[in-house]
């Protein structure tokens, strides 16, 4: 399904909820809405599948005017943070219930493979309530696929699991997704699950759309510093500073080579798995005393305090560092996000770099 958003808005009770904005999703592909809660994700995803009406703008799919067009009368499939399946059916029945109301032929053939797909087949015969939540989760997941739904909704499917389930998940819909011909919106709140889903990327915050467009192109060169926070994790580090002479000095003792012409004041921002306590040719050095060191997932996240302010620093694998313990973070020149006085985007890293 090709879907556009043409200037939709929606304004409830005096308060605007999505400022006017246009949008053409990428057809038979994964595309996320990035943002934090009340970013607006949300509320542009029940205009989408017809539960609510934009107070201004169209939605077109497929070239015909679908605004207000109630969600019966659409070919959409959604699933919720909640694990939604009819709890006195088996598996088999709640995945098996769209097919039947389209009298779809097969349907015992199609289930089970759905099912298959999903890790779920073991478990036709159980009825939800005898289901762990990651289960459930599948069973819902296996019932939106199987109405054939041209467009697939899913609002944040993920965010009431725990964190094994969450990273196995992740994992099997983006492989999922790419096999289908359907058009798919997912909503997160989390950088990391837009990267791992790929496709395109759509940021919001506080209901206006910031940038739209293939998700490494989005992560790689954010349009603003606002893209920026919203498309990290951990934040990317912010530093002010000032561009004169081909250097950037972001304090009387530091500074950094310039990537672009560039004078005037600048805000500099350096990822956090971009920085090192190796120091490599072209980088620069940051004094640090460590305040913090925690394990997530396979990685190290380093908090240290420098004289340009907290800095977050991400290390692959388990690194040991002690509390009060002084060190330098080095910094490639070439690792500069370099974002003007307006907040746009001036230069970014090369890719890869």
């Amino acid at each position: 399904m090709r879907l556009e958003l043409d200037e939709i808005g929606q304004t409830v009770g005096g308060h605007v909820h999505l400022h006017p904005m246009s949008l053409v999703l990428a057809p038979a592909a994964v595309t996320v809405l990035l943002g934090a809660t009340l970013a607006g994700k949300t509320s542009l995803m029940r205009i989408m599948a017809g539960l609510d009406a934009p107070t201004q703008g169209r939605l077109v799919a497929d070239g015909r005017d679908v605004t207000g067009v109630p969600v019966r009368e659409r070919g959409v499939a959604m699933v919720y943070q909640q694990f939604i399946n009819y709890p006195s059916m088996t598996v088999f029945d709640n995945i098996a219930s769209p097919l039947r109301l389209a009298k779809a032929a097969d349907v015992a053939q199609r289930v089970r493979a759905l099912a298959a797909r999903l890790h779920i087949d073991h478990l036709l015969d159980r009825l939800p309530a005898q289901l762990s939540g990651g289960q459930q989760q599948r069973v819902a997941l296996a019932r939106a696929l199987a109405k054939g739904a041209p467009l697939i909704l899913l609002d944040e499917p993920l965010v009431n699991l725990d964190y094994k389930l969450r990273e196995e998940l992740r994992e099997e819909l983006g492989l999922l997704f790419a096999d289908g011909g359907a058009t798919i919106v997912y909503a997160t709140t989390e950088p990391g699950e837009a990267l791992l889903m790929g496709g395109h990327t759509a940021v919001l915050s506080e209901g206006r759309l910031l940038q739209y467009g293939p998700t490494v192109d989005v992560f790689l060169r954010p349009a603003s510093i606002d893209v920026a926070r919203a498309f990290s994790d951990p934040p990317m580090n912010l530093v002010p500073g000032h561009a004169e002479g081909g250097t950037i000095r972001v304090s009387p003792t530091i500074a950094f080579d310039a990537p672009v012409h560039v004078a005037g004041d600048v805000t500099v921002g350096i990822r956090a798995s971009h920085l090192d306590v190796v120091a490599r040719p072209g980088s620069v050095a940051l004094p640090a005393v460590v305040d913090l060191a925690e394990m997530s997932g396979s990685d190290t996240f380093l908090y240290a305090r420098t004289e340009l302010g907290e800095i977050v620093a991400q290390f692959t694998g388990v690194r040991r560092f002690e509390i009060g313990q002084p060190i330098a973070l080095h910094v490639p020149s070439y690792a500069l996000h370099v974002f003007g006085a307006d907040g746009r985007l001036i230069e970014a890293p090369e890719a890869g770099g």
